[in-house]
């Protein structure tokens, strides 16, 4: 007798992408059948976008499965996964849009880790550092470096950034597969140095956009006399564009802050919007800033064993990723104050 297909109301809180990223992954690695319906209710522009049909496509595509009511703008899917061909070692993803990349491999590593080789994925278009997304820096140097204590490594080659409106990114990445340990992170330990890194397209390297958001940085930043590293880029882009991204590093942890350049609003006021979102999650001594929270659950839910982390908020992505996951995965997750346990059953 085959197992129900799990039901995943797309409107459930956050009502975003997160939810189909993650039904789609976790179905493929556990071989359970779903239908998303639903899809991003309530957003400006409902179902399915570009990025998510790319990314849903791509995890068939892995799992030889089948998908039903997969396009542009449709509210419901189902989704069949087969079996995972373990033996796959390439996979190009072309993006015509400024589509996050950052947000399609959310949803590509998890079954990625248990195939037998390493997988390297090619970006051709979308966006590196685009809206409603972590930026390509914060991927690199706060989630990536989290996931590497539950075991997995990644790397990461950007040829060229994307932004929003028009992308044109071009980057490679090579997962290599892992066996998921529990993580116990719950004391982060004296901070070590803070490293800001501002970067922006050639088209606005005469206005110094990236100096400028480093001195907004400063400004919040330097009156606590904090170990401040900083690092400026310019970038040959497509369209203009900017990012920056402070890492507090820590002994055990690092805590992470980004943001994008907005027309209309002056270089040093991003910088300094960025410094306080680092301050704020600074001074909730925690191990996980809000953003890393929700995004590590599903590696600590595959992983062997329980885990626990602290973290700054639970916040509604945090508790839509917590629902999700009960849902296709043996066990639940905890919340104590801002500990989250993952217990799983034996």
């Amino acid at each position: 007798m085959k197992d129900k297909i799990i039901e995943i109301n797309g409107s459930y809180l956050e009502s975003g992408g997160q939810i189909l990223r993650t039904s789609i992954a976790l179905s493929v690695i556990t071989g359970k059948a779903c239908r998303v319906f639903n899809i991003r209710k309530g957003r400006p522009r409902p179902g399915l976008a570009l990025q998510h049909l790319l990314g849903i496509q791509a995890l068939a595509k892995l799992s030889n499965g089948k998908l039903e009511g997969a396009q542009i703008g449709s509210e419901e899917i189902k989704f069949y996964p087969g079996i995972l061909d373990r033996s796959q070692s390439f996979l190009e993803l072309k993006i015509e849009t400024a589509g996050s990349i950052t947000l399609l491999l959310q949803a590509l590593i998890p079954p990625t880790l248990f195939l037998q080789n390493p997988l390297e994925i090619t970006f051709k278009g979308g966006a590196t550092d685009t809206f409603f997304s972590p930026t390509i820096d914060y991927l690199r140097y706060v989630f990536l470096k989290i996931l590497e204590k539950l075991g997995p490594k990644i790397e990461i080659a950007i040829l060229r950034r994307g932004f929003y409106p028009e992308g044109g990114a071009k980057v490679k990445v090579k997962i290599y597969p892992s066996k998921l340990k529990a993580l116990k992170l719950t004391e982060r330990g004296k901070l070590e140095k803070i490293l800001v890194i501002s970067g922006a397209s050639k088209f606005l390297e005469s206005r110094k956009v990236a100096e400028r958001q480093v001195a907004g940085v400063r400004e919040i930043l330097g009156k606590l006399k904090l170990p401040l590293e900083e690092k400026i880029e310019y970038y040959d882009t497509q369209c203009p564009g900017s990012q920056v991204c402070i890492l507090a590093e820590f002994e055990n942890t690092i805590i992470g802050a980004d943001n994008l350049g907005k027309l209309g609003k002056r270089a040093e006021d991003i910088g300094k919007e960025t410094a306080l979102e680092l301050l704020k999650e600074a001074k909730s001594e925690a191990c996980l800033d809000k953003h890393l929270a929700d995004q590590i659950l599903p590696y600590l839910a595959l992983a062997q064993g329980k885990s626990k982390v602290k973290v700054s908020q639970i916040t509604n992505h945090c508790k839509t990723n917590i629902w999700v996951i009960e849902k296709f995965l043996k066990g639940k997750f905890e919340i104590k104050e801002k500990t989250i346990t993952w217990n799983p059953e034996n």
